[in-house]
């Protein structure tokens, strides 16, 4: 397994690759439980743009070191140069080179995050955990399961898996108004 996974991105649009995702997780849940831990695991190896770059930047600052040290004093331009990529990065949090990266088929931290947090959805991670907003009367349900409980069709409970992961991926995406902000 290569660390450096790049998951192809066919589309150009948001909307293309959102509905390439759906369908790949489609497919991982058709699959079943063994598929979405898989991919979780491969997620986990996956390198973002921002990874990318911080790695790059940071090659090219120890580069310049070594090289001004046993070639010339002029190669400390190079560090110089891996400098303003970080601080560039770091500030504006894109830089050309996660562009590149991005073109190249990488995939932003925040895109890798909404996939992982869609397949732990999926996974039923979250269907336990209590909610703010929790509004249902506890001693009128009590009070109707004791009389018989709504009735329904097993069938009728069952979700579409593709309803179920387009609801997913939509509960999912961060908006980068958010991401922003931290």
């Amino acid at each position: 397994m290569s660390r450096f996974h790049v998951r192809p991105m066919t589309g150009a649009t948001p909307s293309v690759r959102r509905a390439e995702l759906e369908q790949h997780l489609a497919k991982l849940a058709a699959i079943g439980p063994e598929a979405i831990n898989a991919r979780l695991d491969e997620l986990a190896y996956e390198w973002s743009t921002g990874r990318l770059t911080k790695a790059v930047a940071g090659l090219i600052v120890l580069a310049g070191l070594v090289l001004a040290a046993t070639v010339s004093p002029w190669f400390a331009a190079l560090s110089a140069l891996g400098g303003v990529m970080l601080a560039w990065y770091a500030v504006g949090r894109r830089s050309w080179i996660a562009a590149l990266f991005s073109a190249a088929g990488f995939r932003s931290g925040t895109e890798i995050h909404e996939e992982m947090m869609a397949l732990k959805a999926l996974r039923g991670d979250f269907r336990h955990l209590p909610t703010v907003h929790e509004i249902e009367d506890k001693d009128a349900i009590a009070r109707l399961e004791g009389e018989g409980g709504i009735v329904f069709e097993p069938e009728d409970a069952k979700v579409d898996t593709k309803d179920a992961v387009r609801d997913v991926v939509s509960a999912a995406r961060i908006e980068s108004s958010e991401v922003a902000g931290v």
